[in-house]
């Protein structure tokens, strides 16, 4: 069984019966496709990986194609605990009791005037 292949069946049955995101990361160099699944919390696991397929001379995976995915997974995670940040958020109270600053026609108003 190749690298690869174990990968992937560890990553799916790992993860079947749990309800929370899977990252999926591909990439294709002629014949070859490589596929990597990974959650959150593997993100290190990940990034070692690709660090052992590019020091492995019989794969074509090269040190620049682990360095652009790696870049990738980081993105990634940047993104998601931005959004994460956000979802901590408060949400924004609703302006209740007060007069409203500016008294703007709405459009049923005009179409009432005319």
């Amino acid at each position: 069984m190749s690298p690869t292949t174990s990968l992937l069946s560890i990553s799916l049955t790992r993860h079947r019966s749990v309800t929370h995101d899977i990252n999926v990361l591909a990439l294709v160099k002629g014949e070859e496709r490589y596929i990597f699944l990974y959650d959150d919390e593997r993100k290190s696991e990940a990034l070692r990986t690709l660090g052992r397929f590019a020091s492995n001379p019989e794969l074509s995976f090269s040190w620049y194609d682990a360095a652009v995915l790696s870049q990738r997974i980081r993105q990634s995670a940047a993104e998601a605990s931005q959004e994460q940040e956000v979802e901590a958020l408060p949400p924004p109270k609703p302006h209740m009791g007060k007069k409203p600053r500016f008294k703007l026609p709405l459009a049923n108003e005009k179409e009432a005037e005319e």
